[in-house]
C-alpha cells in the first residue's frame, strides 16, 4: 500500500462531528443559570472604596456577572472609567454595576464602624 493509500485510508477514521455545534449546545446546556444577588448596604460600600482605589497598570481580580452566572476574571487593568463606571480587564470592560468583589495589587479592605 502506497503512502497516499494509506493517508486516505487514515482520513476514513477522523472524528466526524455530524451535528455541527451540537457539543457546544450541550455545553450552554450544563451551565447553572444563577440570578444576580444584591449587594447589603455595607458590601456596597466596601465595593464602592475598593473600585475607587483601582488604578491602570495593576493586576487585579474581579468577581462579575454576566450572561446569568459569575465570573472570575485576573488581569491587568489597562483602563478605568469613572465616569461611566466601568473597568477594563486587558480587554473585557466591566460595569461598575455587575462587580461583587475585588482584590489585588493595592486594593485594601477598608472596615467601617458606626459612630455613635
Amino acid at each position: 500500500m502506497s503512502k497516499q493509500e494509506k493517508a486516505d485510508r487514515a482520513k476514513l477514521f477522523l472524528p466526524f462531528d455530524s451535528l455541527k455545534g451540537f457539543r457546544e449546545a450541550l455545553k450552554e446546556k450544563e451551565k447553572i443559570v444563577v440570578p444576580k444577588r444584591e449587594l447589603s448596604p455595607e458590601e456596597a460600600e466596601t465595593l464602592s472604596d475598593k473600585l475607587n482605589q483601582i488604578k491602570k497598570g495593576k493586576i487585579v481580580k474581579v468577581i462579575f456577572y454576566e450572561n446569568q452566572e459569575y465570573i472570575e476574571l485576573e488581569g491587568m487593568v489597562s483602563n478605568v472609567d469613572f465616569t461611566f463606571r466601568t473597568v477594563t480587564i486587558v480587554q473585557k470592560k466591566i460595569s461598575f454595576d455587575d462587580i461583587v468583589e475585588v482584590s489585588g495589587q493595592g486594593i485594601k479592605n477598608t472596615v467601617y464602624q458606626d459612630e455613635g
